[in-house]
């Protein structure tokens, strides 16, 4: 059987398998096949990111569902978070996302929520897959049996309120924010947010034409946001990705503040509050020794697990933690929201800046990084690293140099054609070195 879904939903390149129409109206189809529970009358929130495509992937997902007897509720642009959150809001059967996230424009992608709001997990993927390989007959759903679509119209005011609400309307007056849009799906709410709390906003990259989504802005390129804090004398600047579901930020001098930070200046309050739950966090491979270290340091714990904010999640609820998340800005307060969110993430942080009375740098201080590098390979085909003696060999004599004082991860993207390699250590130059070749031979050995 073929597979669609990858680390984060379907995605791929718009208007080419499988993120054509034809593949959306069978996904639909197999969704609301799978959603459906008992005689009562089913709905399903679709929202979406700014691409272009996003209207053809709409309105062939509308259409499979509703040919099965499903009801639509559309919410037009809005972040991810956005659409997990009104998923409960609505009391829907799950919740969709068009998006394909901090990716260039010409991708698109699929990502589901369950009622409750969580990602779904990879038996329920598998399911979807396999209906939507297989043949669904509708033909006796007819008449008023289809389905009906429906355009919300206070969705964005249901989403404002409620991240508001994760850190009870506290004021942010005083405060001067840079908020990066990325020409993306919170060009609108986040905004709003931060400015109906008190905050002074100076916004950029928040005129969306269907093509500029994280085109050199946003969480992934923050240079632009960095120059934009020293203009104006902000406090701090805030950058979104693309649907807005992940933030980095920079402090008062323009210094980048990652998703590892994020999650320690956070961590340490809650702990000093006696608010994180079982005093622990949990983070992906890639989050960087530093962050343990902090952590360690103020007897809380770290749990690892494997790439992928959904992961994370998983491991939360299972153990019952409310904090975790990932290196690039995905982090997740289970306290307030089901999946990560940017503009949340964010608030807390403020939340933190107001009650401290403490500068983001002076709080970004508590945790100390090793150097870490992470590259990206292009390739053309995803050859398995063990079948590539020579690549393996370069990997293996990286770790034996670095012993016990660091790690070497090679993986490969589960979204794009990119193999990603992250070492760390004690010594910058050694890193960067083993970086190097590492990646030198990839491109070799994959074209």
């Amino acid at each position: 059987m073929k597979k669609l879904f990858g680390t984060d939903g379907v995605r791929g390149k718009a208007n080419i398998y499988p993120m054509n129409a034809e593949t959306a109206l069978k996904l639909g189809k197999a969704s609301a096949a799978v959603f459906m529970n008992g005689k009562k009358r089913h709905k399903i929130v679709i929202g979406k990111d700014t691409r272009i495509s996003c209207y053809m992937i709409e309105n062939a997902l509308t259409s499979g569902i509703l040919s099965m007897g499903v009801d639509v509720l559309l919410v037009g642009p809005m972040p991810t978070p956005a659409i997990s959150h009104l998923t409960k809001s609505f009391g829907a059967d799950a919740g969709i996302v068009i998006s394909a996230s901090h990716n260039p424009a010409d991708d698109n992608g699929i990502k589901l929520f369950d009622k409750d709001g969580f990602k779904l997990s990879d038996e329920t993927e598998k399911k979807i897959e396999e209906l939507a390989f297989s043949e669904i007959k509708v033909e006796h759903i007819t008449g008023e049996l289809l389905g009906r679509a429906k355009r919300i119209d206070d969705a964005q005011g249901r989403y404002i309120e409620f991240a508001k609400n994760s850190i009870d309307n506290l004021s942010l007056k005083g405060l001067k924010i840079v908020l990066d849009c990325a020409n993306g799906a919170a060009y609108k709410v986040s905004p709003l947010i931060f400015e109906e709390l008190g905050a002074q906003v100076i916004t950029i990259n928040n005129n969306p034409n269907g093509l500029n989504i994280n085109d050199e802005c946003g969480a992934l390129y923050p240079e632009q946001m960095k120059k934009f804090v020293i203009q104006y004398n902000a406090d701090i600047g805030i950058a979104l990705d693309g649907d807005a579901d992940r933030v980095i930020m920079v402090d008062e001098n323009a210094n980048e503040i990652d998703g590892d930070q994020i999650m320690a200046l956070c961590a340490l309050n809650l702990i000093r509050d006696k608010k994180l739950k079982n005093n622990t966090i949990v983070v992906t491979d890639y989050s960087n020794l530093g962050l343990d270290k902090a952590i360690k340091n103020a007897n809380g714990n770290v749990v690892r697990v494997r790439n992928g904010d959904r992961y994370v999640v998983e491991e939360m609820r299972k153990y019952n933690y409310n904090l975790g998340g990932e290196q690039s800005g995905h982090i997740i307060f289970l306290d307030y929201t089901t999946t990560g969110d940017g503009t949340i993430s964010a608030l807390q942080v403020l939340r933190i800046m107001k009650k401290t009375g403490k500068k983001l740098s002076e709080l970004a201080r508590c945790m100390k990084k090793l150097p870490q590098l992470m590259v990206n390979v292009n390739v053309k085909k995803k050859i398995d690293f063990e079948k590539m003696p020579k690549v393996m060999e370069k990997i293996n004599k990286a770790k034996k140099k670095l012993k016990n004082n660091g790690r070497i991860i090679v993986r490969y993207s589960g979204t794009q054609n990119i193999a990603r390699i992250m070492v760390e250590g004690i010594n910058e130059k050694e890193i960067r070195k083993y970086t190097k070749e590492i990646a030198d031979e990839i491109k070799k050995q994959t074209g």
